[in-house]
């Protein structure tokens, strides 16, 4: 591995908790890694440990001139990988799929420290990331194409599935390892190669997916990771013609802008964007046994989740009894760094995040909400780390903030319904149609939610609704395209229609 500089800025604290929590340190990358080998440029930025504002180590700052050879090089390796088999793919796929795994716990600690998650969340990730991996993989050798009865005399139809060429992939840090497996295991499947940026909070997660890439003897050229100034890499990956496919997770207003970007090369664009996902409590479910799930789907990822249930509607008959359940439950709650198996909400990404949170939670009390619970912030919390004490809210009403937006942040609220249609209505009274959730028994208000709510995605008595065979994605301005099922390859290929037509017999032949 050529031209490979680790952690070269002088700094005594930095690195320390970080090398100390792996059992494999070479897991701890700061450099780029394009075409097989760990590049420089010519500045680092600090990564700080949410949890207690340290810092935790330094990456490279490529410029656009190295994005682009980075470009250039998954180019170049696309069709010494287009024609490997299927098979050939999967062997490698499967292979790094197995390293991930090995390394999972060491991978969960990096995640931890960088993110803030707890660590149970940490290692949940790493092995849902990895079965996208193993998924794709396997899902390739069946990429089927089709064949049409043909409406043309002595012609053959049919169609095959061909890999788009280079994909920009552009990441999330609230997810840091799953977000890139789910595209990129889609896309090198398929046959394509990938140019990865993520993001500027959570490099080092996926710079150790690139180490393990490496080690799984993956070709240069067809994982590439480049770490830099968001808007500059961005910019990049739009504007190249080579770069084919763009994928993006994170917010709408931020994937506006990269359709707006890739408009002139006119890319195939999937987006999953942001989420206000409702959370519908029917007359007949057990108060206390959705109160918990409303709880599990609110705070997951300390509310940092574009699948958290942001908008809780209960009976109104039933609305007081509920926040009880609710209330004590956010009461018990234990906030504090993730690294501690007693924690439930770990930090928030920084404290731009808790300040939004903050204005969000200041915008409510303005306008009359009411707070009806709150978890203890321990003193340590306070004084250093992006902590945001875990919140329920109670008297919400439509011109508020935190009811519109996709609050991405331990506030959960809790509003009345007084009939299916009216709550159904008000659920899809958003921009936002990723995902929703419903909890009951009768069968016709489960259908009736089903077919009503405008949402990509429905998950009816049951929190866990996300995974490698389902397709993920949203309605509205949640975004365009499905990651994960067959439908994964779908942002990653195209479908070649041929006509295989018969020469007239020549005469005398």
């Amino acid at each position: 591995m050529s031209n490979e500089r680790q952690f070269d800025i002088d700094d005594s604290k930095a690195n320390h908790e970080i090398m100390s929590a792996l059992d494999d340190v070479k897991l701890l990358r700061n450099l780029a890694y394009v075409n097989g080998k760990w590049v420089s440029g010519e500045q680092f930025r600090p990564v700080l440990n949410p949890a207690n504002d340290e810092i935790i180590g330094y990456f490279t700052q490529l410029s656009q001139q190295q994005i682009s050879s980075a470009i250039h090089a998954a180019d170049d390796a696309f069709n010494g990988w287009r024609k490997l088999q299927a098979d050939q793919r999967a062997e490698l796929l499967l292979t790094w799929y197995q390293l991930i795994l090995d390394a999972k716990q060491d991978l969960a600690r990096l995640m931890v420290i960088e993110q803030g998650k707890t660590l149970a969340e940490a290692i949940g990730e790493i092995e849902y990331g990895a079965s996208f991996i193993r998924w794709f993989a396997e899902e390739a050798r069946r990429s089927y194409g089709e064949t049409i009865p043909s409406h043309i005399a002595d012609a053959q139809l049919s169609t095959i599935r061909e890999p788009i060429g280079v994909a920009g992939l552009i990441t999330p840090w609230n997810f840091p390892s799953a977000m890139i497996t789910r595209k990129a295991a889609a896309a090198m499947a398929i046959g394509c190669t990938v140019v990865i940026k993520p993001a500027s909070e959570t490099p080092f997660s996926a710079l150790a997916l690139a180490e393990l890439a490496d080690r799984a003897g993956i070709p240069d050229g067809v994982f590439n990771i480049v770490t830099g100034q968001a808007d500059t890499v961005s910019h990049v990956l739009c504007q190249s013609d080579k770069v084919k496919a763009l994928s993006f997770t994170g917010s709408t207003p931020v994937g506006k802008m990269l359709l707006a970007d890739a408009a002139s090369t006119v890319k195939k664009c999937s987006m999953e964007l942001g989420g206000n996902a409702p959370f519908i409590v029917l007359p007949d479910t057990d108060l206390a046994q959705a109160a918990q799930a409303a709880l599990d789907a609110k705070f997951q990822t300390s509310g940092q989740d574009c699948l958290a249930a942001n908008r809780i509607f209960v009976p109104q008959q039933h609305l007081s009894q509920f926040i009880d359940h609710f209330a004590t439950l956010i009461s018990k709650l234990k906030v504090g760094n993730g690294k501690h198996s007693s924690t439930n909400v770990g930090p928030l990404i920084n404290h731009k995040a808790v300040e939004k949170a903050q204005q969000l939670l200041n915008d409510a009390l303005i306008k009359g909400a009411v707070v009806a619970a709150q978890a203890d912030l321990p003193a340590a919390a306070q004084a250093n780390g992006s902590y945001f004490t875990p919140t329920l809210l109670t008297n919400i009403t439509p011109d508020m903030a935190v009811y519109r937006e996709e609050n991405f942040c331990p506030l959960a609220i809790v509003l009345p319904y007084s009939s299916l249609e009216q709550v159904i209505e008000m659920s899809n009274d958003t921009e936002y149609g990723l995902a929703a959730y419903v909890y009951g028994h009768d069968i016709h208000q489960i259908w009736q939610c089903l077919r009503g709510l405008e949402f990509g995605m429905v998950s009816v008595n049951s929190v866990k609704m996300t995974g490698h065979p389902i397709p993920f994605g949203g309605m509205k301005q949640s975004g365009l395209g499905r990651e994960g099922s067959r439908h994964g390859f779908d942002e990653f290929s195209e479908i070649k229609y041929c006509c295989l037509g018969a020469l007239p017999t020549v005469s005398g032949s």
